[in-house]
């Protein structure tokens, strides 16, 4: 029970009074008055509505997209027979960000309050809702009953799920260059056959389909598409290289939600996909598939992991994913290395592998580097920000020169543009045949 400020002025109304009362030697008189009124108070609580004469609904994605706003609507039912007025605050976990969640209601009987707001989770995992809290109006206006409806709910955060929405929008457009995606179709390329068309002088004479030639009259050449049924592999690096964080996220999280663009793009092209994690040891492996539910299980699969202050061993997760796949693949890497030893290392495992698979590694670059490469400040700690971030610009233009010697094609972009620039390098890859 909570006072109201009108039980308070009624309350304060017993101060003069029991002066009055003093003055005839009879100020106890007073406290049947105050108590009467506190007794008032928390009968008209009795009477306000019970939590079984409430019904509350709160709907929400299955899944929540980490980083990213995600809608929350809360529905609230008055099956009272009386009119119920106050307040309502839902209750998401106390580390999320989220938008206003207060809502005033009066409400007649069968009456509804729907009200939406949106909630931001900080990292992947699991949480949940701890409830619902009203604040209702009682009676007379001298208490206000605060209650908790038992609307608990369990919550599921993902990388960012909402992304592949706007990118099938999109893409149904054909507006993919808004966020920054070029999505290209080479003919004349590739082994499916799509169409025929007449002959041009550009043309390679080994394409010209006689038989249709012969019937038409007129030299005719097969043109192709490149195939469908290709094979994707993603391998996660989840060890301590990938723990350092840029712009407050571990580069892990970067990397996943870039990963989640190019599985939707491969899986609505056609191609199989597949996904294997490692660290010190390969943690889990799910072999290329296509399928309305491919998409779904490779989320589910990503949902809970986590980098490892611990060594990954590169070399161990090839060798694993070499006895296990033969078929030529695009083989997407994604781990973090800015020391040239290290890039020998990586260079020495991934360059055979790279003769009979497309390999392409994904690296998270840090924008405050070039900030800092940027910044002509004369002060000392910008000078000695500078030198340091000099030197590490210059190693990790170096590795990429180890990586380029080992025919190893490898990427890196800032967390704004890594899914696009990925995405794009599917398709450049795709088109031309390259896996």
């Amino acid at each position: 029970m909570i006072l109201t400020w009108r039980f308070w002025v009624l309350f304060s109304i017993g101060i003069p009074l029991a002066g009055l009362l003093a003055m005839s030697g009879r100020a106890e008189l007073v406290i049947p008055y105050d108590l009467g009124l506190l007794l008032l108070a928390w009968i008209t609580t009795l009477i306000a509505p019970k939590k079984s004469q409430l019904r509350l609904i709160r709907k929400f994605d299955p899944v929540l997209s980490v980083r990213t706003a995600n809608r929350i609507e809360v529905s609230l039912t008055n099956l009272s027979p009386r009119l119920i007025s106050g307040q309502i605050f839902d209750l998401p976990p106390s580390t999320f960000a989220m938008s206003p969640n207060v809502e005033s209601f009066r409400l007649e009987t069968s009456g509804r309050l729907t009200f939406t707001y949106e909630l931001t989770p900080p990292e992947r995992g699991s949480d949940y809702f701890r409830g619902t809290d009203l604040l209702l109006d009682c009676p007379l206006g001298l208490a206000k009953k605060k209650m908790r409806l038992p609307t608990a709910q369990p919550i599921r955060v993902y990388p960012n799920v909402l992304a592949l929405r706007e990118f099938d929008l999109l893409n149904q457009q054909g507006r993919l260059r808004e966020i920054g995606i070029r999505r290209t179709r080479m003919r004349g390329q590739g082994s499916e056959f799509e169409s025929l068309r007449e002959y041009s002088i550009d043309d390679d004479f080994r394409k010209i389909d006689w038989k249709a030639t012969a019937r038409r009259g007129k030299l005719v050449v097969k043109q192709f598409e490149v195939e469908r049924n290709q094979a994707v592999i993603l391998v996660v690096d989840t060890s301590r290289v990938m723990l350092s964080e840029v712009e407050g996220v571990r580069k892990l999280d970067h990397a996943l939600d870039s990963s989640l663009m190019l599985i939707n793009a491969a899986n609505r092209a056609g191609d199989q996909v597949g996904l294997l994690v490692f660290s010190d040891a390969v943690k889990q492996f799910l072999p290329p598939r296509k399928g309305r539910n491919r998409v779904g299980m490779l989320i589910e699969a990503m949902h809970d992991l986590v980098a490892e202050p611990i060594e990954g061993d590169v070399a161990r997760a090839i060798t694993y994913l070499d006895r296990r796949w033969k078929r030529r693949a695009l083989i997407v890497v994604f781990t973090d290395i800015d020391e040239e030893v290290r890039a020998e290392e990586l260079a020495a495992v991934l360059g055979p592998f790279a003769r009979r698979h497309r390999v392409l590694l994904v690296r998270v670059a840090d924008p405050t580097l070039l900030s800092a490469l940027e910044n002509r400040s004369p002060e000392r700690t910008a000078v000695a920000s500078r030198a340091a971030a000099g030197l590490l610009n210059a190693s990790r233009e170096e590795v990429g020169r180890i990586l380029s010697r080992s025919r190893i094609w490898h990427l890196e972009a800032e967390p704004q543009d890594l899914a696009s620039t990925l995405v794009n390098a599917y398709f450049e890859a795709r088109s031309s045949g390259q896996f």
